[in-house]
């Protein structure tokens, strides 16, 4: 009797529906889920830009972050029995996700030691991500924190690389994320322009020069 022994592949498994995993396609500033609504589903971006805010109990609105391909998103829901939504996540470009319910996920983490590291490994870079958010909201300059959110949204990272456009974002949404006002980011994008890290294409697109990293190099 011939015995198979398949390989569990992470990226397969990532890649394509199957038994609690379906496949969306999400358009343009379609909401994904909502701050405060209960977590049952993880969802990985296979295609596209996806927006996370929060709101204070004030009503105040912030961007935390923007995610592209090769992210989760709503990960923090298997790490309690009751999860409720910390954020609210918008595609901010047509998506295509892969939406996993918390059952098949937490089984599949828990049964594929190859998908737990593949996740480990995608939440201490989230994890180094964020530390590395809060150093620069706490020493940079606004223009350092524009210069390397610029950076990030295009995923510039090497001198080499080419220039990279960035999804239509306004500057409100960049001065959010920024922790600063739309006339700085105004001033300041302006300044990008005219020093040659930034250009614009057709319908406003900014393409991002990876001469930028000469402002604040991505670490």
């Amino acid at each position: 009797m011939a015995v198979t022994n398949e390989v569990f592949d992470p990226h397969e498994y990532l890649s394509r529906g199957g038994f609690g995993k379906t496949i969306l396609q999400v358009r343009k500033n379609e909401g994904i889920f909502s701050q405060g609504e209960p977590g049952d589903t993880v969802f990985y971006i296979q295609k596209g830009k996806v927006k996370l805010t929060v709101v204070s109990p004030a009503g105040k609105e912030a961007t935390i972050a923007i995610l592209g391909a090769g992210h989760f998103v709503g990960e923090e829901c298997i790490t309690s029995d009751q999860p409720t939504r910390t954020s609210s996540s918008k595609a901010l470009t047509p998506c295509t996700l892969l939406r996993i319910r918390r059952q098949e996920m937490v089984r599949t983490l828990t049964e594929q030691p190859a998908m737990s590291r593949v996740f480990i490994k995608y939440l201490l870079s989230r994890n180094t991500r964020i530390q590395s958010d809060l150093v620069d909201q706490l020493f940079n300059s606004s223009e350092k924190r524009l210069a390397r959110t610029l950076l990030l949204l295009s995923q510039t990272g090497r001198e080499d690389m080419p220039l990279a456009p960035l999804p239509r974002i306004s500057q409100a949404t960049l001065a959010d994320m920024v922790g600063t006002t739309r006339s700085r980011v105004s001033f300041f994008m302006n300044r990008f322009r005219k020093l040659g890290f930034i250009e614009y294409s057709g319908l406003n697109r900014i393409h991002v020069n990876s001469s930028l990293l000469s402002v604040v190099p991505l670490q």
